[in-house]
């Protein structure tokens, strides 16, 4: 892909999508880099420039982009069965991840809710102790929040 259909691309990006962490005013000025394939710590662009992917997309911080180990097993999963939701169903890979991670939790903690993004793990969190108090009795659960910390953190540093 040329600067020129690279520069689309990220046009159409700015056009469509609102990128996560991301204050999407700052690409008025600097631009989007879209890439084309990730490999170990490098990201390529499409005009064949290389970044070290200092982010680490989240994901990969620790092994890297494309781990063979890691696609070979994607691959593998993939060519026998690529979702079944847990309501109601369930699959070997979803039973033994979950025996594996209890095998090494806290005596105690002897099953397994999954949570595909960390927010949705909060939320399953705090819906269990509501529960978890509720069935012991406790007149009324509460939960702290930060959102109000959260809030006056932001204004103090707009005012910087």
């Amino acid at each position: 892909m040329s600067a020129s259909r690279s520069a689309a691309l990220a046009a159409r990006d700015l056009a469509v999508v609102w990128h996560p962490c991301t204050q999407m005013h700052d690409h008025e000025t600097l631009p989007m880099l879209p890439i084309e394939r990730a490999e170990g710590v490098w990201l390529h662009g499409y005009d064949g420039q290389r970044w070290i992917d200092a982010v680490s997309s989240w994901w990969t911080n620790v092994l890297g982009h494309r781990h063979p180990r890691i696609v070979a097993a994607l691959k593998d999963q993939l060519d026998r069965l690529d979702h079944v939701m847990l309501a109601g169903f369930t699959h070997e890979p979803a039973v033994a991840l979950a025996e594996a991670l209890v095998r090494v939790a806290p005596p105690g903690l002897a099953r397994v809710f999954y949570a595909d993004n960390g927010s949705s793990a909060v939320e399953v969190a705090l819906k269990l102790s509501f529960h978890y108090w509720r069935n012991l009795g406790a007149a009324r659960a509460r939960a702290s929040s930060r959102s109000a910390a959260a809030t006056t953190a932001r204004r103090s540093a707009r005012c910087r």
